[in-house]
């Protein structure tokens, strides 16, 4: 593969894409960038806050623009935000790339996502609308990732050996 990113991190809030993210960065000797952490600084305001105060939409199309300039200039390791996999276009840009889909099941979300955590997408009943937000998004993971590599019970660096064992990616 030739220009960018070397690893593509993809999956639900909670499976671990930022800390895992920034292991393999660490490990392979390359950048590590994340598009939530883009947009909370292109924005100056926290995510939550952009959906309170703009709406899903919006927050949405922010997104778009955030994993398509981070996909066509980021050569390292990169996280995309939980939803990103939603926008048809983005799924077409990551059609070939090196994208490994972080799975969990709900009672590790809970327990790695908490109850009372700011996310605005499980505001009410979380473990029931985890659930809603999976069985939405599971299948889109599944098209996008060259691999699956299942989080529950590992500690983030097995999962960024098993990342970098199913790409067959040395660190260095």
């Amino acid at each position: 593969m030739t220009g960018g990113p070397l690893v593509v991190l993809v999956g639900p809030m909670g499976s671990g894409k930022s800390t895992v993210g920034g292991l393999l960065a660490e490990r392979l000797g390359v950048p590590y960038r994340d598009t939530d952490a883009d947009i909370v600084a292109a924005q100056g305001r926290e995510i939550s806050d952009i959906f309170v105060d703009e709406g899903e939409p919006y927050f949405r199309e922010l997104e778009r623009e955030a994993v398509a300039a981070a996909l066509a200039g980021h050569t390292g390791v990169l996280a995309l935000g939980g939803g990103a996999v939603l926008d048809e276009g983005t799924r077409v840009l990551l059609s070939g790339l090196p994208v490994v889909y972080l799975s969990m099941d709900v009672e590790e979300a809970v327990r790695r996502v908490g109850l009372g955590a700011a996310r605005p997408l499980l505001a009410v009943n979380p473990r029931r609308q985890w659930r809603e937000l999976m069985e939405a998004r599971r299948h889109l993971y599944t098209e996008v990732a060259r691999v699956v590599v299942a989080t529950d019970d590992r500690t983030p660096e097995e999962v960024a050996q098993a990342v970098l064992d199913a790409l067959e990616l040395k660190d260095v």
